[in-house]
């Protein structure tokens, strides 16, 4: 008798990103079926909402994992703002379309493309700075409330998605400080890595969660962040 090895099947949102981009040749490495959609490749764009169910409704089968990875610190010359005397109504709804509406669209839109009869992942990629309970430093208003208000869209979800597909893991994940074009204005200051360096340490992370973790937080070492 001879068996056939199933490939499974990761979809990563946001896979022209330094991240996505990393994660998607780490998952073809280990001999995943890997599925991505971007804005710059396939008109996903969270500006326009309308993009996000157009692009995902032609997404057919089950995948094991999804990874939203998408996300901005910058944002038309806006950036993370040092006193919330800088805050502006323009800049900051910006962030939250992009950071926190459009990963919510997404996810209103992939439960179809889980499995309900087998373990599953949805990683959805955050910040530490989105931790209400970890900032000390403040500044950073808009990002971080949009951060924060993803990480409450990834909880809430996972209650909503754990009553159908109950091996679900819903989570959100900071994947540490990456060396990307996103963050190259910032990182000066701080321990950072490559994201080639980090994608199989996040992929492990990732691939290691299981239906008791949904609704949590992890960082890139797979340990709890706090709220």
């Amino acid at each position: 008798m001879v068996y056939v090895a199933i490939m499974k099947r990761v979809l990563i949102i946001g896979n022209s990103g330094g991240i996505g981009a990393s994660l998607e040749n780490e998952y073809t490495f280990r001999q995943w079926n890997c599925v991505g959609v971007s804005r710059s490749r396939h008109g996903l764009d969270f500006n326009e909402p309308e993009t996000i169910q157009k692009t995902l409704s032609s997404i057919e089968g089950l995948f094991e994992t999804i990874i939203i990875a998408t996300g901005a610190l910058t944002l038309n010359g806006y950036g993370p703002e040092k006193t919330i005397r800088s805050l502006t109504s323009q800049g900051m709804a910006e962030q939250m379309q992009i950071n926190a509406i459009g990963p919510a669209l997404v996810l209103s839109n992939i439960v179809r493309l889980i499995p309900k009869d087998c373990p599953a992942r949805i990683a959805v990629l955050s910040a530490r700075v989105g931790s209400i309970g970890d900032n000390r430093l403040g500044g950073w208003i808009s990002y971080r409330a949009s951060k924060a208000a993803l990480n409450q869209i990834v909880h809430t979800a996972s209650i909503e998605f754990a009553r159908s597909h109950p091996q679900l893991v819903c989570f959100s994940l900071h994947p540490g400080t990456v060396e990307t074009p996103l963050t190259k204005q910032f990182v000066a200051s701080h321990p950072s890595c490559s994201a080639s360096e980090i994608a199989p340490t996040l992929f492990e992370v990732i691939e290691s969660r299981n239906a008791v973790d949904t609704g949590n937080f992890f960082d890139q070492n797979g340990l709890p962040v706090p709220w």
